[in-house]
């Protein structure tokens, strides 16, 4: 088990041999295949026994990324465990229409009013996710913060302490929420929607699993009205609507505060040209899909059943 990069490292310093590999599995294959992995992928790909299965597991899958698995596989064969963008029944999903400036206070006080207890919350960015669980941690609500800058020992230690409950709330992103699995998480809230629609599958995915009941807040906006329209959109259903008193959206949204202006422009070092940025891939996502097929024009095996609830 290995991430694309990392397995290419040890295949360079000969430490793995891929040559008996039979079976090769892309777990969150919609972010392995649209988040720049896609040319690491097919060097693996070519290290791996030309005869082998090939299966790819992810909550969502949509056409564009379809089609790019297609040019992977041979005759796949498509399981769905579930209707595409749909989250499991068991998730009780809610709405609560605040103002941007309020939503911190409305935050903690579902916390004090609640009793919430291991509560995993969305945040837009990294900055946000530690502001945010710095101002909670502030409140009384052990908090922490789990993104991409985060080093590999804290996450670890964040996400140990959220499970053992030691922490109350656990403050992520989108990406680095995407390998966390727990048991029985009761609370999902999404302090602030997400850009792409079905990002939203994925984050409340992580309750109401195996059966088990959960509840998805999020807190929205005025600015945030068009990614909620989308949402409905997609899940193919109105969400409800709940009002928190003293917390009423009000009928205009208020101005966004002015942000500091930027200092002078760093001189850029030479040789290299100016404005130059490194180049970003786009982000797709899409329905809980497993597929399975051969490298080569073989025979494709039956797949067993796997039961998720993503």
């Amino acid at each position: 088990m290995a991430t694309p990069g990392r397995l290419l490292d040890h295949v360079q310093q000969r430490t793995v041999d891929l040559s008996g590999i039979e079976i090769f599995v892309l777990d969150e294959a919609d972010r392995m295949l649209d988040m720049g992995f896609i040319r690491d992928i097919r060097k693996v790909i070519a290290l791996l026994p030309k005869q082998r299965q090939n299966l790819m597991f992810s909550a969502t899958f949509s056409p564009e990324i379809r089609e790019l698995a297609a040019g992977l596989l041979h005759h796949p064969v498509s399981v769905d465990v579930a209707p595409r963008n749909t989250a499991a029944e068991t998730v009780t999903q809610r709405v609560i229409e605040t103002n941007r400036e309020q939503k911190k206070d409305l935050l903690k006080h579902l916390f004090e009013t609640r009793a919430l207890h291991q509560v995993l919350v969305f945040a837009r960015t990294k900055h946000g996710a530690d502001a945010l669980a710095r101002a909670l941690d502030k409140a009384g609500i052990k908090s922490a913060a789990i993104h991409g800058d985060k080093s590999q020992g804290a996450r670890t230690r964040a996400l140990s302490e959220f499970k053992d409950g030691k922490l109350v709330a656990l403050v992520a992103t989108d990406i680095a929420a995407r390998g966390i699995d727990i048991d029985a998480l009761p609370y999902v809230i999404n302090y602030e929607l997400p850009n792409v629609a079905e990002d939203y599958v994925h984050r409340i995915g992580r309750t109401g699993r195996a059966g088990m009941e959960g509840e998805a807040i999020s807190l929205v906006c005025h600015d945030e009205r068009p990614q909620l329209k989308d949402i409905e959109k997609l899940i193919k259903r109105s969400l409800e609507r709940v009002v928190v008193p003293g917390f009423e959206q009000s009928a205009t949204a208020a101005p966004r505060p002015p942000q500091p202006p930027r200092g002078p422009r760093k001189p850029q070092p030479q040789g290299k040209p100016q404005g130059q940025k490194l180049g970003q891939n786009p982000v797709d996502r899409s329905s809980i899909t497993a597929a399975t097929g051969t490298a080569e024009s073989l025979r494709v095996e039956p797949m067993a059943h796997r039961s998720c609830s993503r």
